[in-house]
């Protein structure tokens, strides 16, 4: 199995960024691909960005130029830098991995972008 813990949310204003982070624990080792995911009020949960094991990337265009996702191999965890944040990026945030053995997910991290 395989633990996540999103941390990094926050308050912030529009045109800001904010970092958050995806920490695993458990068979990091199976991890094969590591993914954000959001949900806004009223809204279906929506696929953000991916990242493979091999260090290959994927965006939704509502987010392409403005987030960046990436591994710190070290610290084992799974950063997601947003810049330039709008008030529609207010959501939920959680993290999910596709591992060798099943997917799972975090408990997730408000963002609430507002003036």
């Amino acid at each position: 199995q395989v633990q996540l813990v999103e941390s990094g949310g926050g308050l912030v204003q529009p045109g800001g960024s904010l970092r958050l982070s995806c920490a695993a624990s458990g068979n990091i080792e199976s991890i094969r691909f590591m993914a954000w995911y959001r949900q806004a009020p009223g809204k279906q949960r929506e696929w953000v960005a991916r990242i493979s094991v091999g260090g290959s990337t994927n965006y939704a265009d509502s987010v392409k130029d403005r987030f960046t996702i990436s591994r710190d191999n070290v610290k084992n965890t799974w950063p997601l830098q947003m810049n330039s944040l709008k008030p529609e990026d207010t959501a939920v945030y959680y993290c999910k991995t596709d591992t060798l053995v099943g997917q799972y997910w975090g408990q997730g991290t408000q963002v609430t972008v507002s003036s």
